[in-house]
């Protein structure tokens, strides 16, 4: 019976228009992969950068392994993420655009055992644009409590 892992960065949809999503995946040590699976991770914070033509994920809290011993990893590092070329070039040239990055939307492991981190594409919103979202979901719980009622 394995549990599952699913860490979210619930402030992403709040705070992000969300243009496109990708699956990459992250390569992790094996005490960092022991922690999450313990479901010690944060990525609200995080956010992602190119560096030689590679994704890295930074500022992704993964806490240390609590059995671990002097081979403990670093809580705060910068991790590898996995994508294909064509995937890497379309993000980058997306990047260059003035307003746009890349930031982490859900962390998981796949039925393989195998960590995932869901990253979008995405573009600051105003406060305006953050008043509006708010709104649509106050109508949308007011809808379901009447729909409820009935």
């Amino acid at each position: 019976m394995q549990k599952t892992i699913n860490i979210l960065n619930k402030r992403a949809k709040f705070d992000y228009e969300l243009i496109e999503i990708y699956t990459a995946g992250i390569v992790l040590t094996g005490t960092e992969i022991k922690s999450l699976r313990l479901g010690k991770a944060n990525i609200t914070e995080g956010f992602c950068e190119f560096s030689n033509n590679e994704l890295f994920a930074i500022n992704t809290q993964i806490d240390e392994y609590l059995y671990g011993n002097q081979f403990n990893h670093k809580a705060k590092s910068e991790r590898k993420l996995l994508l294909n070329k064509r995937e890497l070039k379309k993000l980058e040239r997306a990047i260059e655009t003035k307003g746009l990055t890349i930031i982490p939307i859900r962390l998981y492991i796949n039925e393989k055992g195998m960590a995932k981190l869901e990253i979008a594409l995405a573009r600051g919103k105003k406060t305006y644009d953050k008043r509006e979202s708010l709104k649509e979901q106050d109508s949308k719980r007011d809808l379901d409590r009447i729909k409820k009622s009935f």
